[in-house]
């Protein structure tokens, strides 16, 4: 893979264009109780024009009780279909912004907050990148095959995709 590192715009609109195609990623909290990260699948709401990630959890969930001690978090998203990667370091803060709640709300919550989008359970989990990195083949597995294979052959990695960082 070459590597071409992203900055700024270019870096916030990639940010985007993956985690809008993935959609659910593994959050990675960080508990008192144990040296190793606790992570969960959720499903973003949104990426924002600043490039902060939005999703709703849980006030009694273990992921907002380990974000609420230490707001370290890291995010993972995978297609490994396209061979598409991207995993993103940044702080993590909670609020209860009922606007927000209103325009994210859909069935799905329902499932999870039965008292629907007034529950006082519901929080706003915003995540600010503070590092991120992807990987993006830019082509489906049969391709990429294709692809290594040639580069094995000829020396030319350009044509299995880019990796590098994002430097929003």
């Amino acid at each position: 893979m070459a590597e071409k590192n992203m900055n700024n715009r270019e870096a916030l609109d990639k940010l985007k264009e993956i985690i809008d195609q993935i959609d659910v990623g593994t959050i990675c909290s960080f508990s008192k109780d144990s040296v190793y990260p606790h992570g969960v699948p959720m499903s973003r709401q949104e990426v924002d024009a600043e490039g902060n990630i939005w999703y709703i959890c849980s006030a009694e969930s273990e992921t907002h009780q380990n974000i609420e001690n230490d707001p370290r978090v890291s995010l993972f998203y995978a297609d490994p279909k396209n061979y598409i990667f991207l995993s993103v370091n940044g702080m993590a803060s909670l609020s209860r912004d009922q606007a927000r709640i209103d325009r994210y709300w859909n069935k799905m919550m329902e499932g999870w907050f039965e008292k629907g989008k007034e529950d006082p359970n519901i929080r706003l989990l915003r995540i600010t990148p503070q590092d991120a990195h992807y990987w993006d083949s830019n082509s489906n597995m049969i391709v990429n095959l294709f692809n290594m294979l040639k580069a094995a052959v000829t020396g030319n990695s350009e044509d299995i995709g880019k990796e590098g960082d994002l430097n929003i």
